[in-house]
């Protein structure tokens, strides 16, 4: 059946409106960050500032670190946010991936409660989890630290992967492990061998929201952390906002440095999700 052109119009206006929705903030905030504060406190917004300015990615990015130089303060910022967002990943993913089949494929007790057990905890509010694990890291002696950090975001990751991943392997078809355990290969074999290369589209997805997730989070970086040896990202944002005034130009060119990284990360890996997903059929 031919599409009708006044349809294949509606698809791309929808499609580009959209876009333009999406995109707005983004640009915004990039306008504002190189917007001198005369215009960015102006009582009519300026689309286009008149004298673009990159001063404030040069202060994040060459100011020296000590005193409450929170330009400096978030360049460090970044480097803990990528170390505690990628060790959390890789955690995560990992016992996913391993955790995840088991509850597929294996068959015990409690298995179902478990496993609804994991999602449980996932949806408990953060604001509920923040005393015990904040006695908890006490007690170990990892407050202000990355470690305590990796941790904690691994309680909340952790579950979102043993969710996703166990989904994911429900959804591929058992025949092709039985083939491999037919051949000779062991069960962890078959899973090294055979299924987790027809997954890496939904350890993909995984891994980018276990990622996002540990990059975005505030509550418990805010509560946990207290020097610029463990802050993440988005403490060191808020701080931006002074006692008595809040420059907002900086808070911009945070925010468009704090997008960065997941941008790039879906760019990366979008071709390899979109053909993982159409790749890999069985036939029957």
């Amino acid at each position: 059946m031919r599409t009708s052109t006044r349809y294949v119009i509606g698809i791309h206006v929808a499609a580009v409106v959209m876009a333009v929705i999406v995109l707005a903030p983004i640009a915004w905030l990039f306008i504002s960050s190189i917007s001198p504060s005369t215009e960015l406190l102006a009582a009519h917004p300026h689309w286009w500032p008149s004298d673009p300015t990159l001063s404030r990615y040069h202060q994040i990015f060459t100011s020296a670190p000590g005193g409450d130089n929170v330009a400096a303060t978030f360049r460090l910022a970044m480097l803990n946010s990528l170390i505690v967002a990628a060790l959390t990943t890789v955690i995560s993913l990992a016992v996913g991936a391993l955790g995840g089949y088991a509850f597929a494929r294996l068959r015990f007790r409690f298995r179902r409660t478990s496993l609804f057990g994991f999602l449980a905890i996932y949806m408990l509010p953060p604001i509920a989890l923040v005393i015990p694990l904040y006695l908890a890291l006490a007690n170990l002696g990892l407050l202000d630290t990355r470690t305590g950090l990796v941790l904690t975001y691994c309680s909340i990751v952790t579950p979102f992967a043993l969710w996703t991943m166990s989904n994911f392997y429900l959804s591929m078809p058992p025949d092709l492990e039985d083939a491999a355990r037919v051949d000779g290969c062991t069960r962890l074999g078959a899973l090294v061998r055979i299924i987790l290369p027809l997954a890496s589209p939904g350890l993909l997805a995984t891994a980018m929201f276990g990622f996002l997730l540990a990059w975005d989070e505030f509550l418990y970086a805010l509560i946990f952390t207290s020097t610029t040896q463990a802050k993440t990202i988005p403490v060191s944002i808020a701080e931006f906002t002074g006692k008595y005034s809040s420059d907002f130009g900086l808070i911009a060119a945070g925010g468009v440095l704090a997008t960065v990284p997941p941008v790039l990360l879906a760019l990366v890996f979008q071709r390899y999700i979109v053909g993982g997903l159409t790749s890999g059929a069985v036939k029957g």
